[in-house]
């Protein structure tokens, strides 16, 4: 890739041309790469400490100038650590979590109070006692239920994951969305600082006889419609940092300057990434992880029919005297009972179908969100290519010969061979320009973010938890242990 001219190099000559440096024809210099990264940190070092304040426009950004600037890592660890859907997800793991076990747990006895053949009178008589019973999951009922939610925490585990590169892709997103917002003021700061010295120029020139009053007019015009555009560039910074700082969970975030570099977007292999989103796309293993889960909701529920052993037993004093002789009572005696349901009528058949309905479901799952990320991968891509190309075309190209004839057109203003409107309409084309190439930087840094996390967005969205929706619902055994 070529030697590229920084951002800093180029409002180096920018600041050059409105003290009035330009004064000759030839060009000026480009400073080699050692000069341009050293003026770059210097650069860099005099925003830390505020960006100054051309004439009097309003400044809107002062209270930032005293804080350090925020890097894109400090933005990721603040997201991560608030971000409430992070929270939310963790939330649903416990929860699968805790289902998981409940499912597996032992059905609880009963114990109660028994008695028969009471009568009164004196004869007396009866029998009163107490029992206990218990039901007996068999067939292995028990572990399969646990194994489905085990299998859904898991499935939930991959959200979690895959809320974090939502988050992560938003705040990047947003990141340098304001960072170019922060460049777009600066470059408006330069235009301003240049058109205010136009004014300048134009009076001392109309003082001498070498200007006419409409130049004079048309300069103060130019200033004053750059001072509107400083200001409105101002206040889209600040709405996009108030919108960054209510994604990493800190409204009340302080204003502060970003610290990144816009020309140095991140290198995607479009030949590799396709393949990657599919094979790593925490998207694809969470549906690929639902179809484990309905495979274990579907041997669950074919298990269901199996019978439950239902035991009961109790001791019980049986008053019935014996004779007439002594009236003595037959005593203490036991009993015991077993018995299992048939799965006669209910054999699941309901359930059975439901979860195999689901596990279809989940299959096709699989096929949409990998022909999703397929569809949403293209458009990204050819953005990112072509934004790239666009922007190198204005870094290599255009900007430099912009800047060059406003710096023709100015000299021979100053030298009166050359009339104001062109000044003016040079002085346009070459800011519409660095805006244009700005902006073309943001977009490719959108679609390199998009790309480098799965395509995935919606950092504020609420998680979903993992499995169907509808419940299972009348199970053929009437006791057992939790059921889904």
């Amino acid at each position: 890739m070529k030697t590229r001219t920084t951002l800093a190099t180029l409002i180096c000559s920018f600041a050059l041309i409105s003290a009035g440096a330009a004064q000759t024809s030839p060009a000026p210099q480009q400073p080699g790469p050692r000069e341009a990264m050293q003026h770059s940190h210097e650069q860099a070092s005099q925003q830390n400490h505020g960006m100054g304040q051309p004439g009097d426009a309003v400044d809107l950004l002062r209270e930032a100038q005293s804080r350090p600037p925020l890097p894109l890592s400090r933005i990721q660890q603040l997201a991560l650590a608030n971000n409430p859907s992070l929270k939310q997800a963790s939330q649903i793991v416990a929860r699968s979590a805790g289902q998981a076990r409940q499912a597996g747990l032992f059905p609880n006895p009963s114990i109660g109070y028994e008695g028969g053949e009471i009568r009164g009178g004196s004869f007396g008589g009866g029998e009163q006692g107490a029992f206990v019973q218990q039901t007996f999951p068999l067939g292995g009922k028990l572990g399969l239920r646990r194994r489905v939610f085990e299998e859904r925490r898991k499935e939930d585990e991959i959200g979690v994951s895959e809320q974090q590169y939502r988050v992560l892709s938003d705040a990047g997103q947003h990141f340098y969305s304001a960072l170019a917002s922060q460049e777009l003021v600066r470059v408006r700061r330069d235009l301003l600082n240049i058109a205010l010295d136009a004014v300048q120029t134009a009076n001392q020139l109309a003082n001498v006889g070498q200007a006419d009053a409409p130049d004079v007019l048309q300069s103060e015009v130019e200033a004053e419609q750059a001072k509107v555009d400083y200001n409105t560039a101002q206040l889209a910074f600040l709405q996009e940092f108030r919108s960054l700082a209510a994604l990493v969970g800190q409204p009340d975030l302080p204003l502060s300057f970003l610290e990144g570099d816009l020309e140095e977007p991140p290198a995607i292999d479009q030949s590799q990434i396709l393949q990657t989103v599919l094979r790593e796309s925490p998207a694809v293993k969470r549906a690929q992880q639902g179809v484990v889960r309905a495979e274990a909701a579907v041997r669950s529920a074919r298990r269901e029919p199996a019978p439950d052993l239902q035991i009961r037993a109790g001791l019980q004093q049986n008053l019935e005297q014996l004779n007439d002789i002594g009236r003595k009572p037959v005593g203490v005696q036991g009993f015991a009972t077993a018995g299992i349901t048939l799965p006669i009528f209910n054999r699941n058949q309901g359930n059975i179908r439901a979860a195999e309905a689901d596990l279809d479901l989940a299959r096709e799952e699989v096929t949409r969100v990998q022909l999703s990320l397929r569809w949403a991968i293209q458009p990204l891509l050819q953005r990112y290519l072509s934004e790239g190309v666009q922007a190198a075309r204005y870094r290599t190209e255009m900007i430099p010969r912009a800047t060059r004839a406003y710096q023709l057109y100015l000299t021979k203003y100053r030298q009166m061979a050359s009339a104001y409107p062109q000044v003016i309409v040079s002085q346009r084309t070459l800011f519409q320009l660095r805006v244009a190439y700005v902006q073309s930087l943001e977009r490719l840094w959108m679609s390199a973010i998009r790309l480098q996390n799965y395509t995935l967005t919606g950092g504020l969205d609420a998680p979903a938890g993992s499995g169907p929706a509808a419940a299972t619902l009348h199970l053929p055994n009437a006791a057992g242990g939790a059921q889904e």
